[in-house]
């Protein structure tokens, strides 16, 4: 009795009209179910029996796979939330991930739990070896708008960089996972900051916050971020970011950072400005400013993260020349 079947792509296929109870609960799970959901159709003796035939695979105390072949992808997560146990969510870098956002961390698999209740720890500590790993985090703030229907269920997408932020193994990594949601357009900062709101003992959640106020600023690579914070530690006035500008052909030009008043830009190129043709829309686009009459001055990103001290001392430069006078500096740009 093999439940559900998939396709080329290894995707669960919908049962048809005469599929039972059974079949439809392994279709929703990947073929994923507990012990409890299995004996509500089955008696003890069939479900052993199908484990024994291997028809069925025993996954852990609990847990149940109905086929024999390793685990998926999808069925690794329906195993992390059935293995916590009730009301357990797909939550942090994972339920981001299943939200759409790239270039995170697959592994290991995040799950939030109540903190009124502990995870299943035994089912935990015997997964197989084709399981991903599973940590479980516990939380007393995890509202109905924080819940996003899925399946597996999982936290909302803005809920879950907030997390993933704060579970991160380093606060660049946090600053990353923020940027990333946002640069991507799967969450909007203000949503961030809702979340973060109503978490008051989050960690990392001074730098969570002022992350999320850079990246509403204009700020979402993260080569912006770490600019923006350089001028606010060196004492610099804070430059408008993203700005549109108009060049003398018509075409819309956006500059990375905008000191308006002293007509002076700051242009952070990553990887890709090594690029034959971006590199030459990048001169284009320099030349243009140049003979508008205003400074423009480029860094790599590498030089903003490994040098700030030297980027830091060629703005102030820069700006001193324009007209700036330190004195003038706006204190939140002091912080």
């Amino acid at each position: 009795m093999v439940l559900g079947s998939v396709d080329g792509h290894g995707r669960w296929m919908v049962p048809d009209e005469a599929a039972g109870t059974l079949e439809w609960l392994a279709f929703e799970q990947a073929g994923v179910l507990t012990s409890a959901q299995a004996r509500t159709v089955l008696s003890d003796a069939a479900v052993r029996g199908l484990v024994r035939s291997r028809r069925w695979r025993a996954i852990s105390r609990g847990l149940l796979l109905t086929g024999n072949g390793r685990l998926t992808r999808d069925q690794q997560l329906w195993v992390a939330v059935l293995a916590a146990g009730a009301g357990a969510v797909l939550a942090g870098a994972t339920a981001a991930t299943e939200a759409g956002v790239r270039g995170l961390r697959p592994e290991p698999l995040h799950v939030l739990v109540p903190a009124s209740r502990r995870a299943g720890r035994t089912t935990l500590r015997h997964l197989p070896i084709d399981m991903a790993a599973v940590v479980v985090h516990r939380t007393s703030v995890l509202p109905a708008e924080h819940l996003q229907v899925g399946r597996p269920p999982r936290t909302t997408t803005a809920r879950a960089l907030v997390d993933a932020a704060s579970w991160a193994p380093s606060p660049r990594v946090a600053q990353e996972t923020l940027a990333a949601g946002c640069q991507q357009r799967r969450v909007l900062p203000e949503e961030l900051a809702a979340v973060l709101e109503v978490l008051p003992r989050a960690p990392r959640r001074l730098l969570i916050r002022q992350t999320i106020d850079d990246i509403a600023g204009g700020a979402q690579a993260l080569s912006e971020i770490d600019f923006v914070r350089l001028c606010r530690r060196a004492g610099l006035p804070r430059p408008d970011l993203q700005q549109r500008r108009t060049d003398a052909a018509g075409r819309t030009r956006w500059l990375d950072a905008y000191w308006r008043e002293w007509g002076v830009h700051a242009e952070i190129d990553g990887a890709h400005h090594m690029d034959v043709r971006q590199w030459t829309a990048d001169m284009r686009r320099q030349n243009d400013v140049w003979t508008a009459g205003e400074r423009i001055l480029r860094f790599p990103a590498w030089l903003v993260r490994a040098h700030p001290e030297q980027v830091a001392d060629t703005v102030r430069r820069a700006l001193l020349a324009a007209g700036w006078q330190p004195d003038a500096t706006d204190r939140d740009c002091q912080r």
